[in-house]
């Protein structure tokens, strides 16, 4: 059981350690955020369309319905509540 001790870089970092041997939450693997180059911005990043900008942080569910397979069941993974996750 291995502990990883941090650096003091920042007062937040400082007397930090970690479990390394933590197993993380499955639900995160079916959660991912997008990543958010677009809203109006052009390829050096500037906001080129003034009304097209913000944005609440937004996390999406992974669903693979198997679309190009037939007679396929699909297997329940977990079942949420709600249907915004924010």
């Amino acid at each position: 059981m291995a502990i990883n001790l941090y650096k003091t870089s920042t007062p937040s970092t400082r007397n930090g350690t970690v479990d390394s041997q933590v197993k993380s939450n499955p639900r995160n693997n079916l959660i991912y955020g997008q990543h958010h180059c677009g809203k109006g911005r052009n390829a050096r990043g500037i906001i080129t369309a003034g009304h097209r900008g913000g944005g609440h942080k937004r996390l999406y569910r992974k669903i693979d319905f198997r679309r190009n397979e037939k007679d396929i069941y699909g297997r329940i993974v977990t079942i949420w509540k709600g249907w915004i996750i924010s």
